[in-house]
Parts: C-alpha cells; sequence; structure tokens
C-alpha cells in the first residue's frame, strides 16, 4: 500500500502543470481551508479537489486489498464521508466546488481543465 500516493500524484502534477498554461490566479493545497483543497481561487471562491478512485472510493475503480480488508473499507468509507462534509462546508460558506476523479482526468484532462475555466467564468 506505500505504493499509492495520496498527495503530489503524478496525475495532480499533470493536471496542475496544465492549468498553468491556461488559467492563472490559483494555489494549491491550501490548508488553511477545509479539506485542503488540491486547487483555490480564493478571488472566486473556488476550490478544485482532484479524487483518486483508491483514496476516494470511486464505486468502479476502487479495487480494494486483500489483507486489511476490514481497515480498508472503513478507511475509504470515512474517507467518503468526509468529502461529503467538505463539500457541505463548501457550499455551507457559499464557495465554488469542483471535484474531478481520476479516472475522468486520465481520460479526458482538457475537459476537466475546460469545465474548471466555465465555472470561473460563471462565478465572476
Amino acid at each position: 500500500m506505500q505504493a499509492i500516493k495520496s498527495k503530489n500524484t503524478s496525475l495532480e502534477r499533470t493536471f496542475i502543470a496544465t492549468l498553468k498554461k491556461r488559467i492563472s490566479g490559483f494555489k494549491t493545497n491550501d490548508a488553511s481551508l477545509c479539506g485542503k483543497p488540491d486547487i483555490v481561487f480564493k478571488k472566486h471562491k473556488m476550490v478544485v479537489f482532484l479524487d483518486s478512485c483508491f483514496w476516494h472510493g470511486c464505486r468502479v475503480h476502487c479495487r480494494m486489498p486483500q489483507s486489511s480488508r476490514n481497515y480498508w473499507c472503513k478507511k475509504i468509507e470515512r474517507n467518503r464521508k468526509r468529502d461529503k462534509e467538505v463539500n457541505r462546508w463548501y457550499r455551507k460558506n457559499k464557495w465554488h466546488i469542483l471535484r474531478f476523479w481520476e479516472h475522468r482526468l486520465k481520460n479526458n484532462i482538457d475537459a476537466c481543465i475546460e469545465k474548471v475555466n466555465v465555472k470561473l467564468k460563471e462565478v465572476l
């Protein structure tokens, strides 16, 4: 399980590098905000989370390890519950939130970046 990274993954680095080429004015991994969002546009009150299929329990792609299965099921379920709580916090505080699954980023990173761009324009 040590091989499964929870932060600064190659997919995150690729997304952020691609995003920087098209959009500016954001911070990454802001620990001062609820849930430590991957990308923050403070001026627009918008956050973006890049959710790993494993750590966030994608119903299609999450494959539970065979060893310590009970531990991992509880861990992933806690993560999913926390994601919902984080979403509620941002909605309650009138922030805009986007979440992208790892598989969606892998399939079409450009469409995800375009969705960020469109959302930014909407919240202006």
